[in-house]
């Protein structure tokens, strides 16, 4: 493996741009991007126990209970008695919440699909490849945190 600095630092500005750029370029609906990481999760994974989306999010209870409230309050999320536990909650995705999260999905795919097509040469092509190795790459820096 090379561990140049120098190229691991143009790896790291690169990804946040892309981020930050994705993220101005498709509004989630003055929604923050924690806020729309829990939707997206819900939305993707159906109803989940709030013990459960902390540990997925990688959020303490306390700021996930503030970002479902939000969410909820929204009408993008509905929380519910645990049928297993009525002394614990479960979240879902509301239809609006679903279908504020497939616009959105589908937005960003478009964009990337869209800058994909205009690179040059076999870029795209380089990128897909790469795609193994950058899901490493996140599932590597998440384990750190956990």
């Amino acid at each position: 493996m090379r561990e140049d600095p120098d190229e691991i630092t143009r790896l790291k500005i690169a990804l946040g741009r892309i981020s930050r750029t994705v993220d101005r370029l498709v509004s989630g609906d003055g929604l923050t991007r924690t806020q729309l990481s829990v939707l997206g999760t819900v939305a993707r994974v159906g109803p989940l126990g709030i013990g459960e989306l902390a540990a997925t999010e990688g959020l303490n209870p306390t700021m996930l209970s503030r970002v479902v409230g939000k969410l909820e309050s929204d009408g993008l999320l509905h929380r519910t008695a645990d049928p297993a536990d009525r002394r614990a909650a479960r979240v879902e995705a509301t239809d609006e919440g679903r279908a504020l999260h497939c616009r959105l999905r589908d937005q960003r795919t478009q964009l990337f699909t869209d800058a994909l097509g205009r690179l040059p040469g076999d870029d795209a092509d380089t990128l897909m490849s790469a795609l193994p190795a950058l899901e490493s790459l996140a599932s590597a820096i998440a384990d750190t945190g956990r």
